[in-house]
């Protein structure tokens, strides 16, 4: 179940198919795989090994992917850094993941180069296999300028490590709740376990185009390109300059002819707000529209349903496990005060609601989700392997039929004036108001001080009073769950992977527009 084969075999049946397509570059799967092929060469001469991990600073370019193959093809682990991620914080990734190689272009590798001469990389130059020479630990760097065209003479011979299911793949680093980065590991079992599941749920062909709006630090993207790969699809990377740029991206999902588009509720939430994607009839290859990573207003799901006939899939999970659970939209969700369900388990997984006493939590009941099967990571890396089920630290409640209501985060559990609040359960109600777009809860104060905040992103041509949301959430909370603050904004502010960025809400570091 090597996650590589699949662009193997894709090459294999379907040449002259496009593998990548859209303003970035096309790419054929016979280039794509030629040039797989060519950069694995290069970096086995560097040293690199089954094993290592390899270092990928580039944008969301062709030769991106074609990094990222190769490494594959050599039974290493790929580690991709942001595009626009400041130097300092990969050389922080470096000196904890230690690659073998490291990938970028001319100038990327020179910021690294003189983050090493300050001193500030902690290379330790041990020179003991495991990298230690170079930047913070680097073995050697392969600059990408290089490899941005075909390469020249006979084509090279083919390259196709053989791995295990529970070899390494790949680790994306995701933010830590103590301020260091921490970077998932994950196998190729895991990714072919969750890749194999979406190819299928999705009936993905030939024909499709695939939107890949998520960075590839992002685990949304691991559907983008390896489901799009499972059956010889086109994989249609979203620029970054076009990523949040709401019209832009209505053009990118029409003049590409998406069929199956797949990003955070934010950003249709900005496509449908100001970007006009419900003035124009839904685009008539459209069959699959998927959201991921944060709750979706209710509002916002009514509009796209009722813009286009294609299936609504909720998925969730955390990056630690990829997508554990999914529901597709049923009219009746439409119905519903709050965000739709996160659905079932799904991928082979099995999940648990288990309550603070220990309990498997019953219909109508709330607790933790936990999750076990072929997709949990093995584990953070550099820490100890993960073993057993893995707690998410997300609070769901059971529904009748077994489905479930996604709440809010454990650590999003405060105390306002003695009483228990979940900050999910306050967005989700002021969210399901037909003049709301997007919703943030914070806690400000402490003790008999805590109040709680809401920012509130209006619906398209919407001004929703702050009377009329009290009076909403008045008729579906408790009062001590009612916000005591409610801010109209402009704009939610967002992590670099497009979620609501919560610390700058609390810390108020971010200006607030008020509409």
């Amino acid at each position: 179940m090597s996650l590589h084969r699949l662009l193997i075999d894709a090459a294999a049946r379907f040449p002259d198919n496009l593998a990548l397509a859209g303003p970035a570059g096309e790419m054929t799967y016979r280039e794509l795989d030629l040039r797989a092929d060519a950069l694995a060469h290069v970096l086995s001469g560097e040293g690199v090994r089954p094993g290592d991990r390899v270092v990928i600073w580039e944008g969301k370019t062709p030769l991106a992917v074609v990094a990222m193959q190769a490494v594959l093809r050599l039974g290493a682990a790929y580690v991709p850094a942001g595009e626009s991620a400041p130097a300092a914080r990969v050389a922080a990734l470096i000196r904890d993941c230690r690659p073998r190689v490291v990938c970028a272009d001319g100038d990327r590798l020179t910021a690294l180069e003189a983050i090493r001469a300050s001193g500030d990389g902690d290379g330790d130059g041990d020179g003991d296999g495991d990298g230690g020479t170079g930047i913070g630990g680097i073995g050697g760097t392969v600059d990408l300028d290089g490899h941005r065209e075909l390469p020249a003479g006979p084509r090279p011979v083919p390259v196709d490590r053989q791995v295990a299911d529970g070899d390494l793949a790949y680790v994306l680093y995701t933010s830590g709740s103590t301020g260091v980065p921490k970077g998932v590991s994950v196998s190729h079992g895991g990714a072919r376990a969750f890749v194999d599941w979406a190819a299928a749920e999705l009936d993905a062909r030939p024909g499709d185009r695939f939107a890949n709006h998520a960075p590839f630090t992002f685990d949304l993207s691991v559907l983008d390109l390896y489901a799009a790969f499972s059956a010889g699809a086109a994989v249609c990377p979203v620029p970054a300059e076009l990523a949040y740029a709401p019209a832009r991206m209505v053009e990118f999902l029409h003049r590409e002819r998406i069929s199956v588009w797949y990003s955070v509720p934010s950003a249709l939430t900005l496509m449908m707000r100001d970007g006009g994607l419900l003035e124009r009839p839904a685009p008539d290859a459209l069959r699959a529209v998927l959201f991921a990573g944060e709750p979706f207003p209710i509002a916002g799901v009514r509009d796209l349903a009722a813009w286009t006939g294609a299936r609504l899939l909720n998925l969730y999970g955390p990056t630690e496990t990829n997508v554990c659970t999914f529901h597709e939209v049923v009219p009746d969700d439409l119905a519903r005060d709050r965000s739709v369900p996160i659905g079932r388990a799904s991928c082979g997984d099995v999940v648990r609601v288990m309550r603070p006493d220990g309990r498997v939590a019953g219909v109508g009941e709330e607790g933790e989700l936990v999750v076990e099967g072929p997709t949990v990571m093995l584990g953070y890396w550099g820490h100890e392997p993960q073993t057993g089920p893995y707690r998410t630290g997300d609070i769901v409640r059971v529904l009748p039929g077994g489905s479930l209501d996604y709440l809010g985060r454990r650590d999003q559990m405060v105390k306002v004036r003695g009483y228990r609040v979940e900050l999910g359960e306050v967005e989700a109600v002021l969210g399901s108001h037909p003049q709301v777009a997007g919703v943030a809860v914070v806690v400000s104060g402490e003790g008999a001080d805590a109040r709680l905040r809401a920012f509130v992103l209006p619906a398209p041509g919407a001004a929703p009073g702050v009377l009329t949301l009290k009076r909403h959430s008045a008729e579906r909370l408790p009062p001590y769950m009612i916000a005591d603050e409610i801010r109209l904004v402009s704009e939610l502010p967002r992590t670099r992977n497009g979620k609501i960025d919560r610390a700058a809400l609390s810390s108020g570091t971010t200006p607030y527009g008020q509409l």
